[in-house]
């Protein structure tokens, strides 16, 4: 297995991987090791959910003429996507917001399109859950099953930013799932609830914009809001 990533201080620390790791999209032809992979997936089976229920399938798609036939999938489901989404946007704010999308938009049509090129793609299943609850009072709502599945996909990419590897969670193919089930005998009974390419990144990572923690954060009871006292800590890689 390939060392820890490092900057130039060595390798990185907990914190510093969590708050660098952002959305890969574009990656050189490197293969991933056997070995990388592995060390990947058991950081992911690692991931909390509730009642330890760990409802994840984890399918690995390493074969060529497979990922390619997964991309020109994807790319037909993101070409669908991107035309509903741009006719129901709203205007942007200002300049900024509206240069900060475009960037965004690049590099989705930039993975739409390359996505099955992408060393590796792991397709996270889960089966299909009825989480409902009753008592004499009625139906319980105790959310969604998604939230037991979400985190195991944080860690993968975690783990992933540790080795160097970047990646990216995508849930557009999911406008086609019935092809994507299809091509890798995905029994019907499972959502394919998440797709992510991963590879070594071209780009670099770092930390990615953000609005002010301090904007989304109330105490104590909502719209209590209050200044931070420290400043976010700088990583220069």
């Amino acid at each position: 297995m390939a060392a820890p990533a490092t900057g130039g201080d060595g390798p990185i620390g907990l914190y510093e991987g969590i708050v660098t790791t952002r959305a890969m999209r574009r990656f050189s032809d490197e293969p991933i090791d056997r070995s990388e992979l592995e060390a990947i997936l058991r950081a992911a089976q690692q991931g909390p959910s509730g009642g330890n229920i760990q409802p994840w399938q984890f399918l690995v798609v390493a074969d060529p003429a497979v990922r390619r036939k997964l991309g020109e999938i994807y790319r037909l489901a993101y070409e669908r996507y991107e035309a509903a989404l741009l006719a129901s946007m709203p205007p942007h704010r200002d300049e900024e917001s509206a240069a900060s999308w475009e960037r965004t938009l690049a590099a989705s049509r930039h993975l739409s399109t390359h996505i099955g090129e992408a060393p590796t793609i792991i397709v996270v299943l889960m089966p299909d859950i009825d989480m409902t609850l009753t008592d004499d009072d009625g139906e319980l709502d105790v959310g969604t099953p998604y939230a037991s599945v979400y985190p195991a996909v944080q860690n993968l990419l975690l783990a992933a930013r540790s080795l160097g590897i970047g990646g990216a969670l995508t849930t557009v193919h999911r406008v086609r799932q019935d092809e994507v089930r299809a091509l890798l005998d995905v029994p019907a009974r499972f959502q394919t609830v998440a797709l992510v390419p991963l590879g070594r990144p071209t780009g670099r990572f770092g930390v990615a914009p953000r609005r002010p923690v301090e904007s989304v954060t109330h105490w104590d009871r909502y719209g209590a809001r209050q200044p931070f006292g420290t400043r976010p800590p700088v990583f220069e890689r």
